[in-house]
């Protein structure tokens, strides 16, 4: 493999690590391998640390294509707990409010999330990676401070109901690049008039890339160590 002229290469993220953990272990491995002090490698698309799945990493001149590779259409399975509120709308943050959800059936979930399918405008989380005045969103929220986000235009192509029970659901969603699917859960819960959050978040794909063709990130760092790597010059 040419790391340098550029290789992408398919992670299954797992849970609890940022997407700068990935990308630092991969780069590791690299560095150790070409005999380098750096090397660029980079991925195209966040997955915050609480879900798992597709994740495209970059390495060499193959970071020039990320904006590119992450304005692919995503593919999500969510799990959505109804009942129940947190400021980050999942579970990086404690339970703020409690609401009755005995007013919700099968029928009123799907009939709500028909109504999130096309062009829709979202509010971005306060806890998220949006900036404001130069400085990321989450920074402020986790000081306590107001955080004021303006809603942006989307696209959700699918929803699909998979499972419901009386407190939880678990959704198919396919969306447009910027999607947040912990918002989603938010609005999803307004919209049922029982408040929500996401408990569960594993991308199942990006563009034309499944979760079946990514490796988890032990299998990656053990098929870097053994694959026979060559440089630029030896393919001219």
């Amino acid at each position: 493999m040419d790391f340098i002229t550029g290789e992408i290469l398919y992670i299954d993220k797992p849970l609890g690590w940022s997407s700068f953990d990935v990308v630092k272990r991969v780069r590791g491995v690299l560095l150790k391998r070409l005999g380098k002090k750096k090397f660029k490698v980079g991925h195209a698309g966040t997955l915050d640390p609480l879900a798992t799945g597709v994740m495209t990493v970059c390495t060499g001149k193959a970071t020039k294509r990320i904006e590119e590779l992450q304005a692919g259409i995503k593919e999500y399975v969510a799990t959505i707990r109804l009942g129940a509120t947190t400021p980050s709308f999942d579970l990086e943050t404690e339970i703020d409010a409690t609401y009755p959800t005995d007013h919700i059936t099968r029928g009123s979930v799907e009939n709500v999330l028909r109504g999130f399918t096309g062009e829709i405008q979202q509010i971005p989380p306060a806890f998220s990676a949006c900036k404001i005045d130069g400085q990321r969103a989450y920074k402020r929220a986790r000081r306590g401070e107001a955080v004021e986000l303006k809603p942006k235009l989307l696209v959700i192509d699918e929803i699909e109901l998979l499972d419901y029970t009386a407190d939880t659901i678990t959704i198919r969603v396919v969306c447009s690049k910027g999607t947040y699917i912990r918002a989603l859960a938010r609005d999803i819960g307004e919209a049922l008039g029982s408040g929500g959050h996401l408990t569960a978040l594993r991308r199942t794909r990006v563009g034309d890339i499944t979760i079946d063709r990514c490796l988890p990130v032990d299998d990656m760092v053990a098929m870097l160590k053994e694959t026979e790597i060559t440089f630029p010059e030896e393919n001219q």
